[in-house]
């Protein structure tokens, strides 16, 4: 029985849970790991139980308490009354004030202040998203071993500290967003355009994130989260046209507006109203109305890039990052020339974490394509075929590069 569509649907819920129940990361993905291949075992006889979750909590918790027994090193989680309660449910009554939901309690646990910002960001898409150290590393512009190194101390220190495994009171919460924010907005990005791997999407990774953000507007209904929920709703609105019936990856320029999901567009522009409606815009409300003036747009041609390209020098005021700078250099070279967007590209020239970006080399490699600069479109588009790890991404930079040849050979 083939369990990879459970194991992308389910697994995260269930680590999250799982962690909570046995206060230890690395067993947890083990017992999580150890159940997975129980129901492999036992679900094509016995069928899919009514509430998979739930089995496989139930499951994951009997394997670590195994693991604990065969170890006989840590007798205090048997006496855990965690432990050793009988679970009906993996889910537990919720507590007066607080929103009970596992996932959202590790969120808040790997972005804990008393851990160093990288780590926190590490922490996160290693455990909610499920990526590997090299994923996150991609993620996160840094090398493997150094993230390898600060996902290590992170869970260290989540141990030795005690730092405690929940979602923080209402009085506290503001101070610990938007970090928050910023690593369910990476948990959707990673959905949205997987970093490596022969799927451009993980709808499962995608409608997490929506879900979390809709839970934290409930929980603290600020602009930033609501400018945030429309953000990646009118991303999300655009999935059905990113690829073509063969998996191709298909440009926003190129897409099928019609699939656009219509309903998802408004709900996204409701909350962006809502957001906007407690000034001033911050980083997410910002992108939201970015993505609105796309979503609003019933052909490429008509898209306002000018409006966009204001809206991306506020945001580049704001938070001075170098995507938000590629970001509005595309902007500039659809509104203006590719000249004027090249010319943006130059000054980040010298930033060395731009440098392991693949959109960075190329959108590059467009603007000199566009500009007649052949053999220095070649060259970037190579190199940001070097960088790229996701088939799909790597299979499109190949046709341009084909394309390049046949109208500009030599």
């Amino acid at each position: 029985m083939d369990l990879t569509d459970d194991y992308r649907r389910y697994s995260r819920r269930v680590l999250a849970t799982l962690i909570r129940v046995v206060g230890d990361f690395d067993l947890a993905e083990e017992a999580m790991q150890e159940a997975f291949l129980a129901a492999s075992r036992q679900w094509p006889d016995m069928g899919v139980p009514d509430n998979p979750v739930a089995w496989l909590v139930r499951c994951g918790r009997n394997k670590a308490i195994d693991q604990i027994r065969r170890r006989q090193t840590a007798e205090h989680y048997l006496q855990s009354e965690l432990l050793q309660q009988e679970w009906g449910s993996a889910e537990p009554e919720p507590e007066p004030g607080v929103l009970q939901d596992d996932p959202l309690r590790l969120i808040f646990t790997c972005c804990h202040p008393g851990l160093p910002l990288e780590a926190q960001l590490a922490m996160t898409l290693r455990e909610m998203c499920g990526l590997t150290t090299e994923q996150v590393a991609s993620g996160l512009l840094q090398k493997p071993a150094t993230v390898a190194q600060r996902i290590v101390r992170a869970k260290r220190k989540i141990r030795d500290a005690g730092i405690p495994y929940e979602v923080p009171e209402l009085k506290v919460l503001p101070q610990r967003l938007r970090v928050v924010l910023r690593v369910i907005y990476l948990l959707f990005n990673e959905g949205y355009t997987s970093s490596d791997g022969e799927s451009l999407l993980d709808v499962s990774l995608s409608a997490e994130a929506i879900r979390l953000a809709e839970l934290l507007a409930e929980l603290q209904p600020v602009a930033e989260v609501f400018g945030l929920l429309a953000l990646m709703l009118l991303h999300d609105a655009r999935r059905p046209a990113r690829q073509d019936r063969h998996g191709e990856l298909v440009t926003l320029e190129d897409q099928d507006r019609s699939l656009w999901n219509q309903d998802q567009i408004r709900l996204g522009i409701q909350w962006l109203m809502t957001a906007l409606q407690q000034p001033p815009a911050g980083s997410y409300t910002l992108q939201a109305a970015i993505a609105a003036i796309h979503a609003e747009a019933r052909r490429a041609e008509d898209t306002d890039w000018a409006q966009i390209a204001g809206l991306y020098e506020v945001l580049y005021r704001q938070e001075p990052s170098p995507v938000v700078a590629l970001n509005r250099a595309v902007a500039v070279a659809m509104a203006d020339t590719p000249a004027a967007g090249l010319a943006l590209l130059d000054q980040l020239a010298g930033q060395k974490a731009i440098q392991s970006y693949h959109l960075y080399h190329a959108a590059r490699a467009d603007f000199l394509r566009r500009t007649g600069r052949y053999r220095e479109a070649r060259q970037a588009y190579q190199r940001a075929l070097e960088l790229t790890r996701q088939e799909p991404e790597r299979r499109f930079l190949a046709r341009k590069l084909v394309e390049l040849e046949k109208t500009a050979p030599g």
